[in-house]
């Protein structure tokens, strides 16, 4: 299997989406202005205390207070507090971690009301961001995770991931940090760290705890709080972390600052593997290029379609996600209905693990498989589900199918699911059922352009329109395109975009930023 990661930057959002052999199967959003990240570190306040939840809120700074349980302050809780507080009170130098004397453990079964209390200053990580009307949830257990390890400060102890099997190998990984570890804190060796060399690993856990000094440093030198110690890496290089392994044959991004942090990023983890980092410079959206839009249209909306006439419906709730499979208008074969709904079934369960992956759904997930008499059957689809589900990065857990045919999934829920309208609102009336003859579209254009150029005085800019139209404006010798440039100038690019709907347009300027020209804007 080959890996193809595909990172689209536009000035509002980065758009990342990952294909294996050619196939979408994961897709990530983030807005340039996005508030929240899994990972970032916080010094906040305590605002409210629930002591019927057993848990507090924290204000760190964001429109909704962050919710965080006794069960996530970390056994270790009362000796980072502790050591925050004396890094806040002396803003010349940081105290010596290994000077520090421990802190007893928090109890499992004890009460936050005896460990917080209002107003006080904590230290904190996002674990879960915002979902629906709930805010992010918080842990009091810091970490700093890197490519080979996690670092954990105020845990002397030392895993190593249980996906790795040899007991040599698991022995020289655990004594091998053992050795170069500082007192006072605890690593994870995680599952990519087989076989590596000691310079390596050593060079990651100095970085982890020049990022630790760091958000303490933040801390220390803040004037009032709430203040973000540490931010999680970007998108990208936090998906790269995760998901980069030898199978990536290429890395295209359409954005030189992005294309530099990515490349120094995979210089830094696999020197040898640099140049699968691309910057793609074609005029044609990224997206469209790769065939990735396409796959985002037909991937996405309530309805998919898959093999030989069977469809998923895919609704999603407050509570829950609840997916249907049907055989739709498939011809019914001569072994009978069994043998079809088992092979409906079969193809369903494959599309169900890409989409889980595709739409990052989480929570739980309840499927209605089609009837199945034969319990042979009904365990093969319970164990194909288990297979495919295994390249799946988030903590799941698979029910056998129930005696009403339905599949109980559980997902982990770290930020909200993927969620992309298909739908596209009629371009010409907006919804408002009367429209201007398509036969104009090529003179509403022309108009833009002349305003454009003779009122904005830009000289330089693109227009996105469907590929049908660019066709039409195109084909000739003295295309309608070329009376524009003739007319207008020569800086005027027209580029098909497959995202746009048929008479739907976009002007650009030179640096990517959106001219809003629409005519929606011009009729309200």
């Amino acid at each position: 299997m080959t890996s193809e990661l595909i990172i689209d930057v536009q000035p509002k959002e980065v758009t990342i989406a990952l294909l294996e052999d050619q196939k979408l199967v994961e897709f990530q959003k983030d807005g340039q202005d996005s508030k929240y990240s899994v990972g970032n570190i916080y010094a906040g306040k305590v605002k409210k205390i629930m002591p019927g939840l057993n848990a507090c809120f924290v204000d760190v700074g964001h429109e909704r207070e962050a919710f965080l349980h006794y069960q996530d302050l970390g056994s270790q809780f009362l000796s980072l507090e502790k050591y925050v507080k004396q890094v806040a009170s002396d803003r010349k130098k940081l105290a010596a971690m290994d000077k520090l004397a421990r802190q007893p453990e928090l109890p499992k079964d004890g009460s936050i009301e005896n460990v917080l209390e209002l107003g006080q200053e904590v230290m904190v990580q996002i674990t879960k961001e915002p979902i629906s009307t709930k805010g992010p949830r918080l842990t009091g257990e810091i970490s700093f995770a890197g490519r080979f390890l996690v670092l954990i400060p105020f845990n002397e102890k030392v895993s190593v991931s249980s996906k790795i099997k040899s007991k040599e190998e698991r022995a020289r990984l655990k004594q091998l940090i053992q050795s170069i570890k500082p007192k006072q804190f605890g690593v994870i060796v995680r599952t990519v760290a087989e076989g590596k060399r000691a310079a390596e690993l050593n060079n990651e856990l100095s970085v982890l705890l020049e990022n630790w000094n760091d958000s303490l440093v933040k801390i220390q030198q803040a004037a009032s709080l709430p203040v973000l110690a540490h931010e999680e890496t970007g998108r990208t290089v936090s998906m790269l972390r995760d998901l980069f392994n030898p199978s990536y044959e290429n890395i295209y991004v359409n954005n030189a600052d992005v294309f530099n942090e990515v490349k120094r990023y995979v210089s830094l983890i696999a020197p040898e593997r640099t140049g699968i980092v691309k910057l793609y410079k074609g005029e044609v959206p990224i997206f469209d290029n790769f065939s990735v839009t396409k796959q985002i249209k037909s991937g996405f909306g309530k309805t998919v379609s898959y093999k030989k006439g069977a469809y998923l419906i895919i609704e999603h709730t407050e509570a829950l996600h609840v997916v249907d499979v049907n055989s739709g208008n498939r011809y019914r074969g001569v072994e009978g209905q069994e043998a079809n709904a088992f092979e409906v079934n079969m193809g369903a369960a494959e599309e169900l693990a890409r989409q889980l992956r595709l739409r990052d759904m989480g929570g739980i997930i309840v499927v209605d498989f089609i009837d199945m008499d034969t319990a042979e059957h009904r365990q093969k689809l319970y164990e194909r589900m288990n297979e495919l589900m295994r390249n799946d990065r988030a903590k799941h857990n698979i029910l056998p199918l129930s005696k009403f045919g339905l599949m109980q999934i559980t997902r982990q829920r770290v930020r909200p699911a993927i969620d992309v309208n298909v739908e596209e609102v009629c371009p010409t009336c907006f919804g408002r059922g009367s429209i201007k003859s398509s036969y104009l579209f090529t003179d509403t254009l022309e108009s833009k352009i002349d305003y454009i150029v003779n009122n904005l005085g830009i000289k330089k800019f693109v227009l996105y329109v469907h590929p049908y139209v660019s066709a039409y404006i195109s084909q000739g010798l003295l295309s309608i395109y070329r009376k524009w440039q003739l007319k207008y100038g020569f800086g005027i690019k027209v580029i098909p975009s497959q995202k746009l709907g048929f008479l739907q347009y976009e002007f650009t300027d030179k640096n990517g930023n959106e001219i809003h020209m629409t005519e929606e804007i011009e009729t309200k």
